[in-house]
């Protein structure tokens, strides 16, 4: 059987990673797949650099759209990025009749009801299990694996950067500016580090994973986003002493009135499995009502780990392309007709457990009027910690880890704390997950 012709648009690090694991693989790739998988052209701006590594083994182009309209290519990857000309470019792809294969999670998480609802008007695939957490395939498992369950919630570190430096900080005890330096020096972050160190990153990525696990549309602007810029070092020691870790979290959970979808820093319980994840590793929790909890870990980024998740599509799209359209897993796991239109919920509305420290007047009835606040509040306090203060002479730390309680509570709770005049700097509040 004359093998599958791809079109490869971009051959940056995850196209030349591609291209690599296709060429070494092939015949593994082939027996799997049930017939050869060729990348037949490249499209790239820097055609000098694309040339020498395809190496004569595919054509090589500056301009993505002759890919596109070459009627020989049957599934063309796009590997470009961003919003911009990479969704024109898939939308032309799918117009054209071609199958697309994408790692773009930013394109996906604002424009996928779009790009998805195109593809199943015109009866192609639109595969995207490199677009989170790289080589290690969360999709394939929401998507297929774990269809037989409700998901309750998932849970995951989906962005290496920011764990390398949590991890960093945690380990060496050094401030966020002088890790994020060491990250950039590593190649671990970009020049321009906003994405990750922001949260946006993740939050795409969460956007996605909380479509598929729940059957509701991409939401990205309704997702609340925090990142890890404000952690100073002595909370994520203080976390550490009280038996959590701090990790940033991209969560979504099922609640009886809407879905969480968020993204921030997170205090886990360091027995979890997860919070032991470290350096620039990803790692993924997913809660079923019939299997339980089950925990996906690997590489995150990279060359050939995405290009792991590339070729993998690729095959998917292989076995399936001569298929009913309407017998092919969903593109969001649920049927197009049978999407939810279950509401994504406020911050203020969601509920969790908070980790917060309190710099304060060392003096006689401090303790008293926070619980009280607290407690008129209908907040539980779990456990309370009391360490001399590194701001100066008489006065203290005073760290609080609450039960679950609902955000806009907490907030208005933490504003009457913050306006005593015994409470003497802003209060650092942190949202902790159990995960159980």
């Amino acid at each position: 059987m004359k093998p599958i012709q791809v079109g490869l648009l971009g051959i940056g690090t995850v196209g030349s990673g591609t291209f690599a694991v296709l060429a070494r693989n092939q015949e593994e790739i082939r027996r799997r797949a049930g017939r050869g998988i060729e990348i037949a052209a490249v499209a790239d701006l820097d055609t000098a650099r694309a040339e020498k590594i395809v190496a004569g083994r595919a054509k090589v182009v500056a301009d993505a759209r002759t890919v596109i309209a070459d009627p020989s290519i049957d599934i063309v990857v796009e590997l470009i990025g961003g919003y911009g000309i990479a969704k024109n470019l898939v939308l032309e792809a799918i117009a054209a009749g071609k199958h697309v294969v994408t790692a773009n999670k930013a394109l996906l998480a604002v424009h996928g009801n779009e790009i998805f609802a195109a593809a199943s008007k015109k009866g192609v695939m639109v595969a995207f299990e490199a677009a989170v957490a790289g080589g290690i395939p969360i999709i394939k498992a929401l998507r297929e694996g774990l269809t037989a369950n409700r998901i309750e919630w998932v849970a995951g570190i989906i962005n290496g950067t920011t764990n390398f430096i949590l991890s960093e900080m945690r380990s060496k005890g050094m401030d966020f500016g002088t890790v994020l330096k060491e990250a950039q020096r590593l190649g671990y972050a970009e020049t321009d580090p906003t994405f990750d160190i922001e949260g946006v990153d993740a939050a795409h990525k969460a956007t996605i994973l909380s479509a598929i696990a729940f059957g509701v549309p991409v939401q990205f602007h309704k997702a609340h986003v925090e990142g890890i810029t404000k952690l100073q070092a002595v909370d994520i020691r203080y976390a550490e002493q009280l038996g959590y870790r701090i990790k940033l979290l991209g969560i979504t959970r099922r609640r009886d009135h809407g879905i969480e979808l968020r993204v921030h820093p997170t205090l886990i319980p360091s027995k979890r499995l997860i919070a032991n994840v470290e350096g620039a590793m990803n790692a993924v929790v997913v809660q079923g009502d019939a299997v339980g909890t089950t925990l996906y870990y690997g590489k995150g980024a990279g060359a050939e780990p995405t290009a792991s998740a590339v070729v993998a599509d690729l095959v998917d799209i292989t076995r399936l392309a001569t298929a009913d359209p309407d017998h092919r897993v969903p593109h969001l796991a649920f049927q197009p007709d049978a999407m939810a239109d279950t509401p994504i919920l406020p911050i203020e509305q969601v509920t969790t457990a908070f980790y917060l420290r309190l710099v304060v007047a060392d003096e006689a009835g401090v303790l008293s009027r926070i619980t009280t606040i607290l407690a008129e509040h209908d907040i539980s306090i779990d456990a309370v910690l009391q360490r001399e203060s590194a701001e100066g002479e008489r006065q203290t730390d005073l760290i609080i880890l609450t039960h679950d309680t609902v955000e806009g509570r907490m907030r208005e709770a933490q504003a009457k704390m913050q306006a005593l005049p015994t409470v003497l700097a802003p209060i650092v509040s942190i949202r902790k997950e159990e995960l159980a």
